[in-house]
């Protein structure tokens, strides 16, 4: 079994920037993509960013616009989101995913492990 915790989620300007952290604990996930989803009020969850486990590769949604960037740190068991240029639209609760179960990086269902969520507010 996998516990994800998120952190970092505030109330942020737009045009701000946020760091959010995911640490995982109970078994390693190193050998694991992990990735980030968020969830709007109203709206379906949505891919944020994924990262593989061997070569580090990343993936983006498409209404990141080159603005976040993920990473991890596999000593440290740990998966961050650097969020630059933040916009309203980006207000959402932010979680993390580990446990990938298909090459679908890009799907919520892909994933056997979720954290519990951190809210991420942007104002104008």
């Amino acid at each position: 079994q996998v516990q994800l915790v998120e952190s970092g989620g505030r109330l942020v300007q737009a045009g701000g920037s946020l760091r959010l952290s995911c640490a995982a604990s109970g078994r390693t996930v190193s050998s694991s993509a992990m990735g980030w989803f968020r969830q709007s009020l109203g709206k379906e969850r949505e891919f944020v960013a994924a990262i593989t486990s061997n070569t580090d590769t990343t993936y983006y949604g498409d209404s990141i616009k080159g603005r976040f960037t993920i990473s991890r740190d596999n000593a440290k068991n740990t998966v961050y989101l650097q969020m630059n240029s933040l916009e309203p639209e980006d207000t959402a609760v932010y979680y993390c995913v580990a446990g990938i179960t298909n090459n679908h990086l890009n799907r919520p269902g892909s994933y056997a492990y979720w954290g519990q969520g951190t809210q991420v507010t942007v104002s104008s």
